[in-house]
């Protein structure tokens, strides 16, 4: 089971369908109740087995690429789903004799049972009318999705639902024709409307992810097995931030410490969520905001990117930054294969502090060989203490300074920064004027 860390889906914003900027928000155009059901499921739960995830991306890839629209309504398969959601009796008499109740009882009051009968018994053959069109088409085309259509399309051509499909839902139906389908549909075709339903769904949420790529021209990473312990990307960048910089990535098991530096606002925190969203789609067979992507399957993903403290506890920011490290410490020594993210490492505390277990953290990581790290910091003096690690690839975000004023091209480069604006953008502020208009 991929590990779904709550701090890390909250720090890079993966679930919520009303959160602003939400990595789900971006998917979330599904058009039914089972789509959202599934779309859920699907983020809660990324997949751990490459087979399954390269079958999965290439299921959104063949919706897309066949561009096909969803042809079902949704206020019908709500009726549909309603109606089969209703109980109906085991002894075809008793069904009978209750349906001749209802209709005599919506005769004389108000009672509503024998209309909703008729219309849940019209939404299901009109649904069932529209799946089969669907789909008889689409069986003849070789692809990823062809065993699911074949199969979609067996169980609509049952003769109990081939006859039922032929009904003329504009001619009043007896009641006798009605109640043999109530018995009949939620008795022993119960399971096939079930799958048919799912089906659904499964069409729904294909068709939107497939519009998504297509739309944020977003590709589809290719998964290998988890031994390879490689990341290793083109042009990836963060998928919801507009017209965002791509950079390139590569990593594995001889070189999995990536060791970034650069001044504060040049991009280092935005980069460190953009790999880990990408990261976890990937994992799910999602596409990803990438030209190209190759990862090794893992079994989770850690990052410490906006640390708070906890009063509840008693913790203070540097504690809590503290017990954060030594969560993923305790994952990475447990033999687990994990992407562990760490931006401005112990950053509540003294600039000596700071270093000295930035330098030993990042030391003692890069011994695990079966994990990869990426390390952020601006205390640029780090970089030269760990040259000695030939696992560590040293970057940057640089600054292009225009006159006075710093420029951030957020476009990775190979070493270790130089730069040093922060007393600049303090003097760019005006706050030391502010201040000595007070003397």
């Amino acid at each position: 089971m991929f590990n779904n860390d709550k701090q890390t889906i909250e720090e890079l914003n993966i679930l919520g369908k009303f959160r602003q900027g939400s990595v789900y928000g971006l998917f979330s155009q599904v058009k039914t109740r089972g789509g959202e059901q599934l779309l859920d499921q699907m983020f809660r739960n990324p997949l751990q087995d490459a087979t399954g995830i390269n079958q999965r991306s290439s299921v959104f890839q063949f919706f897309q690429q066949e561009k096909l629209s969803f042809p079902f309504d949704n206020s019908q398969l709500t009726i549909m789903r309603e109606f089969l959601d209703t109980e109906s009796g085991n002894n075809k008499v008793l069904v009978l004799a209750a349906t001749l109740i209802k209709k005599l009882l919506a005769s004389v009051t108000r009672d509503e049972r024998y209309k909703k009968m008729m219309q849940g018994l019209q939404a299901t053959i009109v649904t069932l009318n529209k799946c089969y069109q669907f789909v008889e088409p689409l069986v003849k085309i070789e692809g990823p999705f062809q065993s699911r259509f074949r199969s979609v399309r067996s169980m609509l051509e049952t003769p109990e639902l081939e006859q039922l499909r032929m009904i003329d839902i504009y001619q009043a139906l007896p009641v006798r024709t009605l109640s043999e389908y109530e018995y009949l549909l939620k008795g022993r075709m119960k399971e096939k409307l079930a799958s048919i339903m799912e089906f659904i769904s499964e069409v729904d949420v294909n068709i939107t992810v497939g519009n998504t790529a297509a739309a944020k021209a977003f590709n589809y990473a290719t998964a290998l097995p988890s031994a390879m312990n490689k990341l290793e990307a083109k042009g990836l960048f963060h998928p919801c931030v507009e017209k965002a910089v791509g950079n390139d990535l590569a990593m594995n098991g001889n070189s999995n410490v990536l060791f970034l530096t650069g001044a504060n606002m040049a991009g280092k925190s935005t980069l460190m969520k953009a790999i880990g969203i990408n990261f976890y789609l990937a994992h799910m067979g999602f596409p990803v905001a990438v030209r190209s992507m190759e990862f090794s399957v893992s079994e989770g993903l850690y990052s410490s990117i906006n640390v708070a403290d906890n009063i509840g506890l008693g913790y203070s920011h540097f504690y809590a930054e503290v017990v954060r490290v030594k969560q993923a410490a305790v994952a990475a020594a447990s033999g687990k294969r994990l992407l562990l993210m760490f931006d401005e490492l112990f950053k509540g505390t003294n600039v000596k502090d700071a270093y000295d277990g930035t330098l030993a953290v990042t030391e003692g990581f890069a011994d695990y060989r079966n994990c990869l790290f990426i390390v952020s910091t601006h205390i640029i003096e780090v970089g030269a203490a760990l040259q000695h690690k030939p696992n560590i690839q040293f970057v940057y975000m640089p600054t292009i300074m225009e006159g006075s004023h710093p420029r951030y091209p957020y476009k990775l480069a190979s070493g270790i920064t130089e730069d040093r604006q922060g007393m600049l953008i303090i003097t760019n502020e005006g706050i030391l004027e502010l201040l000595g208009e007070k003397n």
